[in-house]
């Protein structure tokens, strides 16, 4: 009997939700960072819902207050991601009887740290019980707002369009996944003052995301190793595919370029801003400006790229 490992995670997702119903006020359902519902003429509602799971997204030794961290951050990296803010959120606990009750305890002082530090609120949620030995899970859902003209989606880019990512990437193993920031201030920035074309957030790694954005957007896109911000002693391959770096990836058209570097400077000095290539047409004829040149047109399978091979997949076997 075929088993999920047998399938990879988006061909998965793709599989799950074929037939699935939208109504008109559904604006964006499966397929981007958050789903998003009309509001207003001028506002939309953003709806997001991650979990972080033991042994997966952390270890037992982990300190708790930074597995809370976690969980509520990725979720409010999602709204970065689509120009908007977090607004409130729901916490699903499932924890075995043998759960010590202070590492609950400073999971949700890691959880009321993120929604201080970027003003939503916890409003509710749900626990539940599990088999002794078994891992523990916490499940975050959340609404965030996004005013209509700063709504920002991975579908937007257009060949030609240069790809930038913000900070550094790889080596979040190290323990930067639990303790990034997520770029809610870069996000809303961007969206009103350069307006991306098309933008996500990295969470499975540059080699998984950046083909995902492609799809979406229709484009193929050619990017250079030798321009990957590398995370201190990384490599370049550990860039693209070690994932959980929680950065900004987008997409601007190259007349933008020079006031968004020169804007960039100004207002966000101590964050990193790399260009590290540009979109293409859906059947380019590729000429690599440099020797480590990576490029794929959009009709590829970004599941089945042989030079992005890689990023995070949960479904996959070792």
């Amino acid at each position: 009997m075929s088993t999920i490992s047998h399938i990879k995670e988006d061909a998965l997702i793709q599989k799950l939700t074929e037939g699935i119903t939208t109504f008109p006020e559904v604006l964006v359902g499966i397929g981007d960072d958050c789903a998003v519902i009309e509001k207003t003429e001028n506002e939309h509602t953003l709806l997001k819902t991650d979990t972080v799971v033991e042994n997966i997204h952390f270890t037992p030794q982990e300190d708790p207050e930074r597995v809370g961290w976690k969980a509520a951050a990725r979720v409010v990296s999602d709204f970065a991601s689509m120009g908007g803010k977090p607004e409130a959120l729901m916490v699903t606990i499932i924890l075995p009887p043998d759960t010590e009750q202070d590492w609950i305890q400073k999971v949700y002082n890691g959880l009321k740290t993120v929604a201080r530090k970027f003003g939503f609120s916890i409003v509710g949620g749900e626990t539940s019980s599990t088999a002794i030995g078994s891992p523990k899970i916490i499940s975050i859902s959340g609404t965030g707002t996004v005013e209509s003209h700063n709504l920002t989606l991975r579908s937007g880019g257009k060949p030609s369009d240069l790809i930038y990512v913000t900070g550094t990437l790889g080596g979040s193993i190290r323990g930067k996944h639990l303790d990034f920031t997520p770029r809610i201030k870069e996000g809303l920035w961007l969206a009103r003052h350069i307006k991306p074309t098309a933008m996500m957030d990295l969470s499975d790694g540059v080699a998984k995301d950046l083909p995902r954005l492609c799809k979406s957007s229709s484009c193929g896109f050619e990017i250079f190793k030798s321009r990957i911000p590398l995370s201190h002693n990384c490599t370049a391959d550990q860039a693209l595919r070690d994932g959980e770096d929680y950065e900004l990836l987008f997409t601007i058209p190259k007349a933008s370029k020079q006031e968004l570097e020169t804007a960039w400077k100004k207002y966000f000095p101590d964050l990193q801003l790399t260009q590290i290539g540009h979109l293409m047409e859906k059947t380019p004829e590729v000429v690599a400006e440099e020797a480590s040149a990576i490029h794929a047109p959009p009709e590829t399978d970004p599941q089945q790229m042989n030079q992005l091979e890689g990023g995070w997949d949960h479904f996959q076997k070792d």
